[in-house]
């Protein structure tokens, strides 16, 4: 079996399979048909998506899709689509975990913000993709569900959080998938499956609702796609303004798939590179990020190295004081709770106990470092119209190891040192995505993050399109399961 000869409605690109959906070429109940029967075949050998929801069900709600299109109307451009929410994902009526067994069983009344947007555009909910415990860490495993792995190689990972949503994607198992990103969710299992994931501006997307409104959000939902169209036209569905969302901003409608093709001729690219022998990095990682600069100079960019101009080191205790404070004020109860406490795994506890120990001071002065890095990256964009980091520090590595314990003989002293490259975008609020740009010797994918200014979205994905134009990752390397059928 090769690539091209699964089946070719699963084989389509989300836009052009919505394209397909709306022209009456292929039936949503043809679709869900086709998706279902990929899924069986394929998700074992993954294990990327989980809660799926009874056949029966699916295929009533696209005949419902299908009788909606022959009256002439359309929900939106998901219509009929097939799509499983990220489990971190409030889902109305579905079991939403969080990967955790404190919420085996539970089951939302109400959408979070960017599924009811989904739902509303006429996404199908399958079911849901799976997560780390909570989110926490970019390795997808819990004990619910078990580990997702990565598509190019069932013994290594897929990344995380949204590990499930990237395989599960490269898989073919969805036309498109959505995920979040709080310390590169989106953007380190798209480098890892070779897929696309952007982490948007800070309030591009609304996240939540949420019981915390306005106090140094990280998270951030986002699309994913195996094109820059797919995660474009995501996007649009999932931004915009919504009242319970007050940091959200006010751009409702954007089609940001819109005017992708942009004449990139003397824009001006910094990277960033390794922060000068700062970050450690598996061997291979800056050689396939240092050769795809070639890419950028061959679409007219002008690409030089470039200096941080801040301390790496104290972006990182910002980083620290800022996560701990968070993930503190949301699993402190149930750490303080004897039953719950042995439910969290190392990681929560970690930082439900870094929490305890911050003071005001030490908030306020993580805060202060997060404007002084946000105006240090102001400086670097007078200058530069994108900046270029890689999206991971190592390759995906064994699938039975929760994280990397060294990198390049340097010893990390956290479960998410090793992602340490991608807290900058997260920290300034900036829209970050991550594209594909190969694969080392041993097959297995990396990516390289395009960064642009607070709220340049659309100038992000212009550049991610037109790379993606001249080098076509996805689709010449597909999964060899895929080939092997």
């Amino acid at each position: 079996m090769t690539a091209s000869a699964i089946d070719p409605i699963v084989a389509l690109e989300a836009d052009a399979l919505s394209q397909a959906i709306h022209g009456r070429q292929v039936a949503c109940r043809e679709v869900m048909q086709a998706y279902l029967s990929h899924i069986e075949r394929f998700n074992p050998a993954v294990n990327a998506l989980v809660s799926l929801r009874a056949a029966d069900a699916l295929l009533a709600e696209a005949d419902s899709c299908d009788r909606d299109l022959a009256r002439g109307h359309s929900r939106g451009w998901m219509h009929g689509m097939p799509q499983a929410i990220k489990d971190l994902a409030a889902t109305a009526g579905l079991r939403t975990t969080l990967g955790s067994p404190l919420f085996a069983e539970q089951v939302p009344a109400h959408d979070a913000i960017s599924v009811a947007r989904m739902r509303a555009s006429g996404a199908i909910i399958i079911g849901k993709s799976n997560v780390p415990e909570f989110g926490l860490g970019s390795q997808t495993y819990n004990s619910l569900f078990g580990t997702t792995t990565n598509a190019y190689d069932c013994t290594r990972v897929a990344g995380g959080s949204s590990g499930g949503a990237a395989a599960a994607l490269a898989m073919r198992l969805l036309p498109v998938a959505d995920g979040s990103d709080m310390m590169g969710s989106l953007r380190n299992p798209a480098a890892f499956n070779n897929v696309f994931g952007l982490r948007p501006s800070l309030g591009r997307v609304p996240y939540g609702p949420t019981p915390e409104l306005f106090m140094q959000q990280l998270a951030t939902e986002g699309p994913m796609g195996r094109s820059v169209t797919d995660v474009a036209r995501l996007l649009s569905v999932q931004a915009g303004y919504d009242a319970r969302a007050p940091l959200s901003l006010n751009d409702g409608g954007q089609d940001f798939a819109a005017d992708l093709q942009r004449d990139l001729k003397g824009a001006r690219i910094g990277w960033l590179g390794d922060y000068d022998g700062y970050l450690p990095m598996e061997p291979g990682v800056m050689a396939l990020c240092e050769a795809a600069l070639a890419d950028f100079a061959e679409l007219g960019c002008t690409v030089e190295p470039c200096q941080l101009g801040f301390d790496p080191a104290r972006l990182w205790q910002c980083w620290l004081i800022h996560r701990h404070f968070l993930v503190h004020g949301n699993l402190a109860a149930a750490y303080a709770d004897p039953a719950k406490r042995p439910l969290l795994n190392a990681q929560a506890q970690w930082e439900v106990q870094g929490g305890e120990l911050l003071g005001a001071a030490a908030l306020y002065q993580a805060s202060l470092d997060r404007s002084a890095w946000y105006q240090a990256v102001g400086a670097l964009f007078a200058r530069y119209d994108y900046l270029l980091l890689p999206s991971a520090q190592v390759f995906p590595f064994d699938a039975a190891e929760a994280w990397p314990k060294e990198i390049a003989g340097q010893a990390m002293d956290t479960y998410h040192r090793w992602m340490e490259v991608v807290i900058g975008p997260t920290l300034a609020g900036l829209p970050s995505m991550s594209v594909p740009v190969g694969f080392n010797a041993a097959g297995l994918p990396m990516g390289l993050q395009i960064i642009g200014p607070a709220q340049a979205d659309q100038a992000v994905l212009q550049l991610a399109y037109a790379h993606e134009q001249l080098t076509r990752w996805v689709a010449r390397r597909p999964p060899p399961r895929l080939q092997q059928g």
